[in-house]
């Protein structure tokens, strides 16, 4: 698939290729599996050393001004590692992009260049634990008070809960009545002793990424922290949704061809019943279709990458991505753990944790069926934009109709 790759996409893939096979440690990841390693801040740092965060944003706060193409296929590389990690290497590109659309020059100083130089450490807020994909049902309160807001109320299922210094937090300002796609601002918000981490998950997979539950107790936030508009998170949630899917699909791109790999080799070496079981169509058949899978994956991945680049409307392409990109990871590695046999099941090999963290792909950034959600609506929209087909449909439909009676008469 290096068809889809310009020379400058090759040369930032091998570089990044490099980085995490000589410089993650492969006990890293047991490590943070095993909980023992709840927020890689190690890692984030290794990869700002290397001028790895933050590549689409401009080179005076650090980035590398790369396309969106260039990145994805960079996530895609560090996605191999899991869930977790690709989430932690995330989150500078995402709350980043707050900061370039909508941040002041005074913010973009303050905060973007930490981020990408892993001075600070970041995280999204986002859900809350009656909303769900519900966003805009959000509870949490931004009451003006002078020169600040007081912020008060929760936020779950947060990556980087427990060790980030910074999170980009969506909450209501308007209000009561006001509906919330009306009624809701986001906020940088510095953690201070009245942010908690309230509860610490224990997840099926996905271990390491200091995932919290966190209160924001009368919190005090600067009213020059208000990123976009007042009352305009709507705005910057629209915008900040692509980043979100974007890197999910190009990370379940990498988890799904990392375990593909896996089983490749392992039923290339595996002998039963006098041949390698790669032999058996069985097995093979099943590594064809993970192949076919993969490469579809990454096409429109990528196409979805171009049209973000384009500076067109992505949000259709964007939602296919996410959500084909996701499943086509979840039905690989259940694949690889199929033609794998019994020791697919077992910790020898990473392809069961691999499964642990390919589930939760299908849920966060919106879930798949918030996707579908989506992707109908774009494309219905489109539809109509095109106008009347010319064709009268109840006409048609009384002509079939005609035409089948007659065929049964």
């Amino acid at each position: 698939m290096d068809v889809l790759f310009d020379e400058r996409t090759r040369a930032l893939v091998e570089e990044v290729r490099r980085f995490v096979k000589d410089e993650v440690p492969a006990e890293l990841v047991r490590r943070m599996d095993r909980e023992e390693v709840r927020f890689a801040k190690d890692f984030i740092r290794a990869a700002a050393k290397r001028n790895l965060l933050g590549l689409r944003f401009p080179e005076a706060f650090g980035g590398r001004n790369l396309p969106w193409t260039a990145e994805v296929a960079a996530i895609e590389e560090v996605g191999v590692l899991g869930t977790a990690l690709g989430c932690n290497y995330v989150m500078p590109s995402i709350v980043g992009e707050s900061l370039v659309a909508f941040g002041t020059e005074e913010q973009k100083r303050k905060y973007l260049g930490a981020i990408i130089r892993a001075e600070l450490f970041c995280a999204e807020a986002l859900t809350e634990p009656r909303g769900g994909s519900d966003f805009f049902g959000a509870a949490c309160k931004a009451v003006a008070d002078g020169d600040h807001f007081v912020l008060t109320g929760q936020k779950r299922f947060i990556v980087g809960g427990e060790g980030a210094d910074l999170f980009l937090v969506y909450a209501r300002t308007a209000a009561e009545g006001v509906p919330g796609h009306k009624g809701l601002s986001a906020f940088l918000v510095e953690r201070d002793a009245r942010l908690k981490v309230e509860y610490l998950y224990n997840l099926m997979g996905t271990r390491g990424g200091g995932t919290a539950r966190i209160r924001f107790d009368e919190v005090r936030v600067p009213a020059r922290n208000l990123v976009g508009p007042l009352n305009g998170g709507a705005m910057v949630f629209n915008r900040m949704m692509v980043p979100e899917r974007l890197t999910s699909a190009a990370g379940a791109v990498g988890l799904g061809r990392a375990a593909l790999e896996v089983a490749a080799r392992y039923t290339e070496h595996r002998r039963a019943f006098g041949q390698k079981i790669r032999e058996f169509q069985g097995v093979s058949f099943r590594i064809a279709e993970s192949v076919t899978r993969m490469d579809a994956a990454r096409a429109l991945l990528f196409a979805a990458a171009r049209q973000a680049d384009s500076g067109a409307d992505p949000r259709r392409l964007v939602s296919e991505a996410k959500k084909f990109c996701t499943e086509a990871c979840w039905q690989t590695v259940n694949d690889a753990m199929q033609a794998m046999g019994g020791i697919g099941y077992t910790d020898v090999y990473p392809v069961e944790r691999l499964l642990r963290d390919a589930r939760l792909s299908l849920i966060w950034t919106g879930t798949n069926e918030v996707m579908n959600l989506l992707v109908q609506h774009e494309y219905y929209k489109e539809l109509l934009a095109r106008g009347p087909s010319g064709r009268d449909v109840e006409a048609d439909a009384a002509s079939y109709e005609a035409s089948a009676e007659k065929i049964f008469e």
